[in-house]
């Protein structure tokens, strides 16, 4: 049996998420401590004890996501044997750290800036995302190369599976987008409560910023392969993920491609680590024939054995 393992970006983190595994764990602890030390505050303790609206700014959604995916890995990974790693966008910093690619205190501090990066590429509600259900990856680019003008555009964010896109862009084209989608047959577009319009064109400041960034980083060939955002293909070498973490910032996230590339691979069951599983409905819907589950809680370590 083939093994993919999976780890979630924004949108999966929840207060507390992770605190079982640093009660139960030392190794898992120590991986809390690290965290904070490396970025100077108390990451920790916004996870644990602070309000949503504090982990929901981006700056810290980020860092505490990837904390709480490599806690779990670090109480699991001697009992999988991974042939892939795979992220949805922000998880794609963990793939790679788990892969030996990056160290976690220096991928933990890249990713909080990371997330600063993004926040500040567009002015605060100059921007909007939106869940496109009940369309096609296809239908929905038609749609925003139909309703883009010049300096109002829309553009697919997140290819997640077919039924379920993520598009992104300025604010001005939102009630356009909405109304031409359900002209085409969305069944429905969700305004997403998102601090800026995450993986489109807009984000090319931010992108500019974290490859420059990057490259005080050290980043080293990868033991096991990841299957990376924005290419949906298998990547080994320092250049490839360097290019690959920088490219994804104003890119699409590619999620549904990179499940199938995967499975032509031979991967027949995934794995999500980390805080939900969001990726693990997303790979039910792009192939049912897959055994695929998640790891979020200290009980679902029961469902390795």
């Amino acid at each position: 049996m083939s093994t993919a393992i999976i780890f979630p970006g924004q949108g999966s983190q929840q207060l507390k998420m992770g605190l079982d595994f640093y009660n139960s764990f030392d190794e898992c602890r120590s991986l809390f401590e690290r965290a904070d030390k490396a970025l100077g505050y108390s990451i920790t303790d916004i996870i644990f004890n602070g309000s949503e609206e504090d982990l929901r700014l981006t700056a810290n959604t980020q860092p505490a996501l990837l904390t709480v995916s490599m806690v779990i890995w670090s109480a699991v990974s001697d009992r999988i044997r991974a042939s892939y790693f795979a992220g949805h966008s922000l998880g794609e910093y963990t793939a790679v750290t788990v892969a030996g690619g990056m160290c976690f205190e220096d991928t933990v501090v890249a990713v909080h800036n990371r997330g600063k990066f993004m926040q500040t590429a567009v002015p605060q509600g100059h921007g909007v995302m939106l869940a496109v259900l009940g369309m096609k990856c296809a239908d929905v680019v038609a749609v925003c190369e139909n309703v883009s003008e010049k300096g109002s555009i829309i553009e697919v964010a997140n290819f997640n599976c077919d039924g379920q896109v993520v598009v992104a862009g300025h604010a001005s084209a939102k009630d356009r987008f909405i109304e031409t989608a359900k002209q085409a047959g969305a069944k429905r577009v969700i305004t997403l409560q998102v601090s800026a319009p995450f993986h489109c064109s807009l984000m090319e400041p931010a992108k500019i910023n974290m490859e420059k960034y990057l490259r005080d980083i050290t980043i080293s060939d990868l033991t096991t392969p990841i299957i990376n955002n924005i290419d949906a293909e298998e990547v080994t070498s320092s250049a490839k993920i360097f290019d690959g973490l920088v490219r994804q910032v104003s890119g699409s996230v590619r999620w549904s491609e990179s499940v199938q590339k995967m499975r032509s691979l031979g991967v027949t069951r995934f794995i999500e680590i980390g805080a939900g599983s969001v990726l693990t409905g997303l790979v039910k819907k792009i192939d049912s024939d897959v055994e695929v589950f998640n790891i979020s809680t200290v009980e679902d370590l029961k469902k390795l054995d």
